[in-house]
């Protein structure tokens, strides 16, 4: 539970909610003057010294000063009930204190934290000082009034008016008492309200966080995709063909063993079923994950798939050995999508696959000389290639103008991992 849970219970003057708001604001008071002078010492010391180049350092680490004002802010939340809420700080590349220094100064998390410093420096502390002592000092303030009086025969009222006689020391009293009920709550409040500006500030994540977190889960969702298409291909390849192969090797032992007849009819009409479905399945295995691009590489299995376009395609595509097994793959599919769309759609007499790895990106233009007009939204199945190209950082364009030609290009930044083949 929060405090701000707890306001609306029936208890909270009972419970330990107004004591824990008023310890975070105490101590937000106090830690906030600390960091203020801690702050300004560092600018006013380092900026003297900046002349002499040792001055640098030390506005570095006043720079990197928001960094442990941080730590500790987030540990203050738990008294509000509000937590953990972690550091958006980025893992080092590289050990030692020199990466350490670099990341830090490079992340937009270490700068939002050190304006948070300065904000509670210069704004913040002072006012939940000033929230403390009206919402707890003025009301303790009036119910020390009888003490008070007693003591020296008068007492002042927050140095305003005079308490001359016992029926005015209690009034003002039992009137404290009220303020200190009032100011527990007042206090809860300003303690739940303040607990959330901080936790939004220290707990926001950048946008490039958010766009590096989107890319990452984008690019483990298709390396799951591909390990699931390999894992289908496996067992189809082991399983369901093995048992094809056999059943039609055992139809063809049976024909040899059955006179002419309706029967052995019947059972060569069941071995050329076979055969077929065999045919289809190898085709469905080539069309999940091409042996010949898992064992000879992209520009083996585009040239495979030129081969087998109903259309005839010029090839001129130099790929420099073996690319990332990812790039591969996005890049064959592609070259297949297009050399399918060219067959079925655009009624063209010939089409092109060029292109190669050059600047650290592979780069393949697939055209034809059809009728053009072709639209990625018109169901094409090019989205999806354009999706799958852009989680790999890449970028895909078509221009396909009324009458032609059509042109689709690919480039892929990615480096490769056998120039030697």
């Amino acid at each position: 539970m929060t405090v701000w849970g707890a306001l609306g219970g029936r208890g909270y003057l009972r419970s330990a909610w107004p004591w824990r708001a008023a310890a975070y604001l105490l101590s937000g008071a106090l830690f906030g003057a600390v960091v203020l002078v801690a702050v300004l010492g560092g600018l006013v010391v380092g900026g003297a010294l900046a002349v002499l180049v040792i001055g640098l350092p030390v506005l570095a680490l006043t720079a990197l000063a928001g960094i442990p004002v941080a730590a500790v802010e987030r540990r203050r939340l738990r008294l509000t009930g509000i937590g953990p809420v972690p550091a958006r700080h980025r893992t080092p590349g590289a050990p030692g204190l020199g990466a350490w220094l670099a990341t830090r100064l490079r992340e937009a998390a270490t700068w939002r934290e050190l304006a948070y410093a300065v904000l509670l420096g210069t704004l913040l502390w002072p006012l939940d000082a000033l929230a403390v002592a009206f919402a707890a000092g003025v009301p303790l303030s009036l119910l020390a009034v009888p003490a008070l009086f007693a003591a020296d025969g008068e007492a002042k009222v927050v140095k305003l008016w005079t308490v001359q006689s016992w029926p005015a020391a209690c009034a003002v009293a039992a009137l404290g008492l009220l303020l200190l009920a009032a100011g527990a709550y007042a206090l809860g409040g300003y303690a739940g309200a303040r607990a959330e500006l901080t936790r939004a500030l220290l707990g926001a994540k950048d946008d490039g966080d958010r766009v590096t977190e989107l890319v990452r889960s984008r690019v483990r969702l298709v390396d799951a995709f591909e390990a699931e298409r390999r894992r289908i291909e496996r067992d189809l390849h082991d399983g369901a063909q093995q048992r094809l192969v056999a059943l039609g090797m055992t139809l063809g032992l049976a024909r040899l063993d059955v006179p002419p007849g309706p029967l052995a009819d019947q059972l060569a009409k069941a071995h050329g079923e076979a055969d077929r479905a065999l045919a289809e399945l190898r085709e469905l295995l080539h069309g999940i994950h091409p042996k010949v691009l898992a064992d000879y590489g992209l520009q083996a299995a585009v040239a495979d798939a030129a081969d087998r376009s109903p259309v005839p395609v010029d090839l001129a595509l130099d790929v420099p050995g073996r690319l990332p097994r990812p790039v591969e793959t996005a890049a064959y599919f592609v070259v297949c999508e297009a050399l399918a769309n060219v067959a079925k759609h655009s009624g063209a007499r010939r089409a092109q696959v060029r292109g190669g790895h050059t600047d650290g990106r592979l780069v393949l233009e697939i055209g034809d000389d059809g009728h053009g007009g072709a639209d990625p939204a018109g169901g094409s199945g090019l989205t999806g290639l354009a999706d799958r190209v852009s989680v790999l950082d890449g970028r895909l364009s078509l221009s396909s103008p009324p009458g032609g030609p059509t042109l689709l290009r690919v480039k892929i930044p990615c480096r490769p991992t056998d120039p030697c083949g």
